[in-house]
């Protein structure tokens, strides 16, 4: 069982795993959150930006918003972070300092923007183009009905599909350490790969999975919440009430009166 043993000691050694423990939760939680949160801000932004201009009937938005989906969406998540990484390094030491943070939120968003865009998208088409002709045939304007109805009617639609994004999102977030981050800025899991170097084990790393299981798995089933409610409607069907249940609830809560003797 000596196989058996190594492998404890390689991925499950809790020494290590408490060890790293606080700079996980205090260092590198909190950035994966900040990266992955403002990332998902900006592309929401963006997508919907990008998904207003690809159903626009002007050619000249169509084909710009079609060409920036395309790119963001072909290329690897690793080859954009380190092209806008690097290739905007000096401009960016001049506006935020020596810190890559910002560039790594900036490629995070651009990516997350061009699959944001296809979901709201989707969504916007998919609502039943009736509400559009009934709102202009009561006199609204194009963008007041697409503002105001037809839009958000989409994105109620593509909630699911949103928090999916999210998770993708904090998961791609790892990709952020091939930048460089200073020791204050580093995230789960480049706090568990320097931990995993020092110490020649592999646990740190294990407990930085952990981490991420904790934010992605309660999503995942928050995203299942979200698709059965929107699949079978708000209210539950309740089912028909018998006779006797109605009489029931009609004399809940009657008063009892007993005259002298009735009992006797």
């Amino acid at each position: 069982m000596d196989w058996l043993d190594n492998l404890v000691a390689t991925f499950l050694d809790f020494d290590a795993m408490w060890q790293v423990f606080p700079q996980l939760l205090g260092v590198g939680l909190v950035n994966t959150l900040v990266i992955s949160i403002a990332a998902t801000v900006i592309g929401v932004v963006l997508g919907m930006i990008i998904a207003i201009m690809g159903i626009s009937r002007s050619r000249w938005l169509r084909v710009p918003a079609r060409i920036y989906t395309d790119v963001f969406r072909g290329l690897p998540a690793i080859l954009t972070i380190l092209l806008i990484g690097q290739g905007f390094a000096r401009a960016s030491q001049q506006i935020f300092g020596p810190s890559p943070y910002p560039l790594g939120i900036l490629a995070l968003s651009l990516i997350a923007s061009a699959y944001i865009g296809e979901i709201f998208r989707a969504g916007i088409q998919s609502v039943d183009r009736g509400q559009l002709e009934a709102c202009r045939a009561l006199g609204m304007s194009y963008g007041n009905a697409m503002r105001l109805v037809v839009v958000p009617q989409g994105v109620r639609r593509v909630l699911p599909a949103l928090v999916n994004q999210f998770i993708a999102i904090v998961k791609d977030s790892s990709l952020v350490y091939f930048l460089g981050l200073l020791v204050s800025e580093r995230e789960l899991f480049r706090v568990g790969q320097d931990a995993a170097v020092l110490t020649g084990n592999l646990s740190p790393l294990v407990m930085a999975g952990l981490f991420y299981l904790i934010i992605t798995v309660p999503l995942t089933h928050l995203v299942n919440y979200f698709d059965d409610r929107f699949r079978t409607g708000r209210r539950k069907p309740t089912p028909p009430k018998s006779g006797l249940d109605e009489v029931e609830e009609q004399h809940k809560g009657a008063p009892v009166s007993l005259t002298y003797g009735e009992n006797s």
